[in-house]
């Protein structure tokens, strides 16, 4: 028992690798699993039985079950995955526009009477009116200057 234990010798680099590629593979094969047991309850169009069928056979015979289930039902898997994803996009956006309040946005007449209160008030100045105005009629993008028919030499 004096004889020391050398692991590096006993448990090489390459079977390292080995044991973590064979680990990363188990996890994925689970994900893989609880990605199906999930598209076998979101599927409408399959009835009760036919889902306790499929889900027997994924959870009894787990490798061949995966293996059956994704060839046969794995292009509408994806459609379906699909569909879920464009649905819970489309709820996230209502209820940003909702919370934002982007839906309506006020009309050239409120925003002109509105900066003309500012004017009136002398929060802003007659150029910052004028230049906001425009930027109003022109919605949202700057007045071009306009142009005086002079023109300067190029040096």
């Amino acid at each position: 028992m004096d004889t020391p234990i050398y692991l590096a010798y006993d448990y090489p680099l390459l079977s390292a690798f080995w044991t973590m590629l064979w680990f990363f593979l188990w996890i994925l094969w689970f994900i893989l699993l609880f990605r199906i047991i999930g598209d076998i309850f979101r599927d409408h169009s399959m009835g009760g039985w036919g889902k306790a069928g499929w889900l027997a056979f994924v959870i009894l015979l787990p490798f061949l079950g995966v293996l059956v289930y994704v060839i046969a039902r794995g292009k509408e898997m994806g459609h379906r995955e699909l569909e879920h994803a464009v649905k819970k996009q489309e709820a996230f956006d209502s209820y940003v526009r909702e919370t934002a309040g982007g839906g309506a946005r006020p009309s050239h007449a409120d925003e002109l009477s509105r900066l003309s209160d500012l004017r009136n008030r002398g929060d802003i100045t007659e150029e910052e009116f004028r230049k906001a105005k425009d930027m109003v009629l022109n919605d949202g993008t700057p007045a071009k200057p306009a142009d005086t028919g002079t023109t300067t030499p190029r040096q």
